[in-house]
């Protein structure tokens, strides 16, 4: 997600490392962010204003003893970025007498039709509320189809009544609701391959018949500046309250996100980061903006695994672990859990240091589907029983798996790793914690305190890396080479710092 920009800004931080803010500095920096912005195919108006805002904060901001012009200017552009996207709004106008009216616009193929059925999946189980999805869209062939099937799968009703205009079946599904109970009517509308009068006119006389609380733009990020052009279009002609950005996992530039609500001044309020039905998300333009300078995203991750991780098991799953019973069978119930939460290469990008660096990691993307596979491959007695797993055992596993000798082995190695943490685990209340401790967890670090790298080593713990990308276990240890500094490294460089400080004041 936005890998383009994060290594453009990420270029242009580095470049000030060790240098101050002067004049001179900054005129080359603001060259620099024009061109990263443009590249990202952001609007041309955004960039200019951002870039002055930018060049202004930097200028006049107190220089800091210690602080670097690098650290200072990150500093800035994460505040600007997070106030050029934000605010964080996504809450609905929920309607007190009858159902709260959801109504879904956008062209067509910007992802609507799934977008409509997220959003219902988000209803349910976030919001405990009981949606109901409207097929209204009759432009494009088998769009009632596909959303009938999407509502099976989510199980949410859909209503459609055949014989019928859009404007007229949205009337009618307002009935509909109140006699199934629904709180919600999402309303699936068709869309244009471009923003035409009978697009729109068919929009208000929806929006008249209705009276919708929510108007949700869905536009597809990958689209850049056309995204922006097409909201503000819509904008100008029916009221909008809020964007939905879909398609955002695969948009590498970022110029929608930045964009959008500069341009329209609507706020984004959801955004889809893949094709699975649970995979939309809030809205955050504080963590948007520390994903984009490469400081990760731990507070969204550790909200993830609140959402996908049952607390009950994790409960006993930590009573196993510090009676050290913690076998194979344990192991591959928790890789499950992490399945939950996206790919491998998505919770990478979320780790401080690697979102614009996961690109240039070997990550295949199936690497925990290859721990699974081996051990299902093995009996109940060697999943129970890691130990007593021989050579011979090894090539049987490896060919029941369809994987190699060298798969078998790292999973093994990194099991006795992990076995051998124990006691590491203790302190951190099993392997996500508890719940309670989660909750701890996100709440110091949107607060700002403590270092997330600290506080999530690494992301998942070694034992739990897929072979081939855990870090070293010491020196000339196996696994890949360790993504940035390591801790004695990081407590050196602090230690130098502290000196160098001493030094300045004793000058």
């Amino acid at each position: 997600m936005l890998e383009g920009l994060t290594r453009r800004f990420t270029d242009i931080v580095a470049g000030l490392r060790g240098s101050k803010i002067t004049e001179a500095t900054m005129k080359e920096t603001g060259r620099e962010i024009r061109r990263a912005l443009l590249e990202a195919d952001a609007a041309l108006p955004v960039v200019k204003d951002f870039e002055k805002r930018v060049r202004e904060k930097a200028l006049g901001a107190v220089v800091i003893e210690g602080v670097d012009a690098g650290q200072m200017l990150t500093k800035i552009v994460q505040d600007e970025l997070t106030d050029l996207m934000g605010p964080v709004d996504h809450e609905f106008s929920w309607r007190s007498g009858g159902p709260t009216v959801v109504l879904l616009s956008g062209l067509q193929g910007s992802g609507k039709t799934t977008t409509c059925a997220k959003l219902a999946m988000y209803l349910r189980d976030r919001k405990k509320r009981k949606p109901m999805m409207v097929a209204a869209d009759l432009q494009r062939p088998a769009a009632i189809e596909q959303l009938k099937v999407l509502g099976q799968q989510v199980g949410v009703p859909v209503f459609h009544q055949p014989g019928l205009t859009p404007p007229q079946v949205c009337k009618a599904a307002l009935e509909e609701a109140k006699k199934l109970k629904c709180d919600v009517v999402l309303l699936d509308t068709a869309g244009r391959l471009h923003i035409d009068d009978d697009l729109m006119g068919e929009l208000k006389q929806i929006a008249s018949k209705t009276s919708p609380d929510e108007v949700f733009f869905v536009c597809d990020a990958m689209t850049g500046q056309d995204a922006v052009k097409s909201a503000e279009a819509f904008s100008q002609s029916i009221s909008l309250t809020g964007v939905i950005l879909t398609k955002l996992d695969g948009d590498a530039r970022g110029g929608a996100a930045l964009s959008v609500k500069a341009i329209t001044g609507k706020p984004i309020k959801f955004i889809g980061v893949g094709e699975k039905l649970d995979r939309l998300e809030e809205f955050h333009p504080d963590r948007m903006a520390s994903r984009i300078l490469g400081m990760g995203d731990v507070v969204g991750l550790v909200d993830r695994a609140q959402q996908v991780i049952d607390e009950d098991e994790q409960v006993a799953m930590q009573e196993k672990m510090l009676a050290a019973k913690f076998d194979l069978e344990d192991f591959l119930s928790q890789l499950r859990q992490i399945k939950k939460m996206g790919s491998l290469k998505d919770l990478l990008s979320h780790l401080p240091g690697l979102g614009g660096r996961v690109d240039e990691l070997d990550v295949k993307g199936d690497e925990i589907q290859v721990v699974e596979s081996v051990i299902q491959s093995m009996t109940k007695k060697e999943r129970q029983r890691p130990e007593i797993i021989n050579t011979s055992r090894r090539r049987r596993i490896a060919a029941g798996a369809g994987r190699t000798l060298e798969d078998v082995t790292g999973l093994l190695r990194q099991f006795k790793q992990m076995q051998g943490m124990m006691e590491q685990m203790k302190k951190h209340q099993g392997l996500f914690g508890k719940m309670k401790g989660m909750r701890e967890m996100k709440d110091a670090l949107a607060g700002g305190e403590g270092d997330p790298t600290a506080m999530v080593p690494g992301g998942l713990p070694p034992g739990m890396m897929p072979p081939g990308l855990a870090p070293p276990s010491g020196p000339g240890g196996p696994g890949k080479k360790r993504i940035g500094p390591s801790l004695d490294e990081r407590r050196k460089k602090r230690k130098q710092e502290r000196q160098r400080r001493k030094n300045s004041r004793r000058k």
